[in-house]
């Protein structure tokens, strides 16, 4: 969710529900670096708490030091990414490459734990491939070194985001762990989430792509809960009424030139499916500036009207 997960998105599943939201991930050197744009990323002042600021990174002892800038800047609790994919990030040995090396997943989970106070959790997968499958054992490892959660996604990494995700690794982790199993992969809908917790017996669900676009799966599931009634999808108008106050928030914490232009995939994802979204989607990603966008989107709100 790299590029996703910023202050105003985080902001707007906050509105919707989300109980535990979760920071992009952070690099550890460039958070000892002192990095602006990376301190950007750390940026969760006024946010309530629980919050989750996720770090990644290929040395125990930068790692240490990364977490503890974490902690001293508000941070509910860390967590450790072992699971990206992306090859910029496994070419450095970080994210899903250190299920390859579990002396060095197990020894950074070592000294972070060991660093901080708030509590440690880590995010993976089950294996770098079929034949590297690294669950339930390098989960309860790091159970043994005091990880207080594991987030597992129910595929390898040479899957990427491709295929179906296993969520029977994801069962027989969580009975194979006294800590809690978070579930992940493949939730696109409320029924989704109500379904893995059934079939896997996880703890929690963790949703990530499937809140792209559609913040409303939090207020739907967690409605559905309370009342034993699932709302409706959002209409169209609710959806573009969404993209508009989301562009409001991006814009007043990124400026008009960059907010406007990172919004276009969001501003995509809430559009799809919608009627003569294609056409929008393009004059949206050729628009110069934010009066230009609010004027799209309420042209199309108009137009669903009709």
């Amino acid at each position: 969710m790299a590029g996703v997960t910023d202050k105003s998105f985080r902001s707007v599943l906050r509105d919707h529900g989300c109980p535990l939201l979760y920071t992009e991930m952070i690099s550890d050197k460039a958070l000892t670096y002192g990095n602006t744009n990376t301190l950007e990323l750390l940026d969760i002042s006024g946010e309530s708490r629980p919050i989750v600021v996720q770090i990644f990174g290929s040395e125990p002892d930068v790692m240490a030091k990364a977490a503890v800038l974490v902690e001293e800047k508000g941070a509910s609790i860390i967590d450790i990414n072992m699971g990206c994919p992306a090859p910029k990030i496994v070419r450095n040995q970080e994210g899903s490459c250190l299920l390859k090396m579990p002396e060095r997943a197990v020894e950074i989970a070592r000294q972070v734990v060991q660093a901080v106070q708030v509590p440690v959790t880590v995010k993976m997968r089950i294996g770098w491939s079929p034949e590297e499958i690294v669950v339930p054992e390098l989960p309860q490892r790091l159970e043994a070194v005091g990880v207080q959660a594991i987030t597992l996604h129910g595929r390898t990494r040479d899957m990427f985001y491709s295929g179906k995700a296993n969520w029977s690794m994801i069962k027989q982790t969580a009975q194979a762990l006294s800590i809690p199993l978070i579930g992940n992969g493949d939730v696109w809908e409320p029924e989704d989430a109500l379904r893995m917790l059934e079939e896997t017996g996880c703890s929690a669900v963790m949703i990530a792509r499937g809140a792209m676009g559609n913040p409303w799966i939090f207020s739907r599931l967690i409605g559905w809960t309370k009342t034993g009634q699932l709302a409706p999808p959002p209409t169209a108008r609710e959806r573009i009424e969404q993209g508009l106050i989301h562009l409001e928030r991006i814009v007043a914490q990124k400026g008009e030139y960059r907010g406007v232009r990172e919004m276009r995939s969001h501003l995509a994802w809430y559009l799809k499916g919608l009627k003569g979204a294609s056409k929008v989607r393009g004059d949206i990603n050729r628009a110069p500036d934010y009066n230009t966008v609010i004027a799209l989107l309420t042209e199309a709100m108009e137009r669903l009207k009709q």
